[in-house]
């Protein structure tokens, strides 16, 4: 298959929609020769920020010196996003590879009469695949969706990491969030390490299951925890601690913005040290502060400067994310007025989204995010009008964008939010109209 085929036969995979559970993976990874076990893994879960924190781990092994993959989703543009080698996508001509190899393995499940593997397990199969045919020495994976059955919960990882557990994908995960955070602890391994930012009642729970796994807690706050100092905009100044290591008031600098990612940083730093402190002797203190320093996210509270307006590009789609970003723009941005142009899928709080986002005076502009889960933007134009100034809806991202701009005018804050199917394409496009207008790209990355 060529790259434009390789994408064809991922939407037929489509149809098979999420289907959580192990055999089919394994089953695969089984006919591939279990590439998984060629390489050390960090394995990363959580409601929110689980991105952030795989992206600055990534860039931990990379400062090291040390030859690395990075498996995450969704993709903003390029399925290619999706498989990264030493901070690069793979190219569209190993994907295409890639795939052509592990369908041939699917088509052999399917004449021995057993289900064809969905289009998240197909990638993931081959995120593992292609990492072992780089043969590299470290892939840091995030996991798709919850963790006990998620596919890429196939791994023995050196250290498991546990973001925060808030409750969404209620309907798929159980229902409740102690079946949520259950299942998020279900990438526990035996003897294995976990380092997480949980608290209250699912903290419980992984406290509950690392116990019963033998598996040494370590938890944000009592065992280490990074402090704000301040932000110019551009980089936060943060400082960390751990009794546990010794640490006191290790000052760093944080390119990815947001006041989420204080903490996403504090997990992060946590696990660098305890890979360190379990023989990776490469990872050094000079190598987490360079990371730190460079890391970048797209669409995570990730800042661009596009002919002279500031665009603030988030892809909060849960309330916990709406109020993570709120709270950012309200401490970053505190007196600047706003223009927010938003696009949600109706599966999610929408009513609630709002009310922890929007402020009396904010001016909204919606749309529609590219996926069959997308809510139509004049409903969520009606339930938005109460809670701000103006708000004006369009079906066409694009027109969409065009109004938002117009509306900011260079003297407001524009911010892209929502969705993640909407704010990778709107980023795109912005980035391309300032490569039309014979500029610079000027974004820097930051994010959720």
């Amino acid at each position: 298959m060529d790259y434009q085929e390789s994408l064809d036969w991922l939407v037929e995979l489509e149809t098979f929609g999420v289907r959580l559970g192990l055999q089919r993976i394994r089953r695969l990874m089984e006919l591939l020769g279990n590439p998984q076990d060629t390489y050390h893994t960090i394995h990363v879960t959580g409601t929110n920020g689980k991105g952030s924190v795989s992206a600055m781990l990534a860039g931990v092994l990379a400062a090291s010196g040390i030859h690395a993959g990075f498996y995450s989703s969704p993709h903003l543009v390029s399925y290619t996003e999706r498989i990264q080698i030493d901070g690069q996508p793979v190219s569209e001509k190993e994907f295409a590879a890639g795939l052509t190899e592990i369908r041939r393995f699917v088509e052999q499940m399917l004449a021995e009469g057993e289900e064809c593997p969905t289009q998240f397990e197909v990638l993931t199969a081959l995120g593992f695949y292609l990492f072992a045919q780089h043969h590299v020495e470290y892939a840091v994976i995030e996991v798709g969706l919850g963790g006990l059955l998620d596919s890429t919960n196939v791994i023995m990882p050196d250290i498991s990491v546990i973001t925060n557990v808030t409750f969404e994908h209620a309907h798929i995960l159980g229902g409740t969030i102690e079946s949520i955070a259950d299942n998020k602890a279900g990438i526990i391994k035996e003897g294995v390490p976990v380092v997480t930012a949980a608290t209250g009642m699912p903290l419980e729970i992984i406290r509950q299951r690392a116990g019963e796994k033998n598996a040494d807690l370590f938890v944000a706050g009592p065992d280490f925890r990074m402090e704000f100092s301040g932000c110019d905009g551009r980089m936060q100044q943060v400082a960390f601690t751990s009794s546990l290591l010794g640490i006191a008031q290790e000052p760093y600098q944080l390119h990815l913005l947001g006041t989420y990612q204080v903490n996403n940083a504090a997990v992060s730093v946590m696990t660098a040290w305890l890979l360190h402190n379990g023989g990776e002797e490469r990872i050094t203190g000079q190598a987490i502060h360079e990371a730190l320093r460079l890391v970048s996210w797209p669409a995570r509270f990730e800042r661009l400067d596009i002919g002279g307006q500031a665009v603030i590009v988030d892809g909060a789609h849960n309330p916990d994310g709406m109020r993570g970003l709120r709270a950012s723009l309200d401490e970053i941005f505190p007196s600047q007025q706003r223009v927010l142009l938003l696009g949600i899928l109706r599966d999610k709080d929408i009513e609630t989204m709002l009310r922890t986002l929007l402020r009396p005076n904010d001016t909204v502009v919606v749309t529609t995010p590219q996926s069959a889960r997308a809510e139509l933007p004049e409903t969520i134009a009606r339930q938005a009008a109460p809670l701000c100034q103006h708000v004006e809806a369009f079906a066409d991202n694009g027109e969409a964008l065009a109004r938002a701009i117009e509306l900011a005018d260079r003297e407001k804050l524009l911010v892209l939010a929502g969705s993640l199917y909407l704010v990778g394409g709107l980023r795109q496009r912005l980035i391309e109209r300032q490569q039309a207008a014979g500029a610079p790209e000027g974004g820097k990355a930051v994010e959720q």
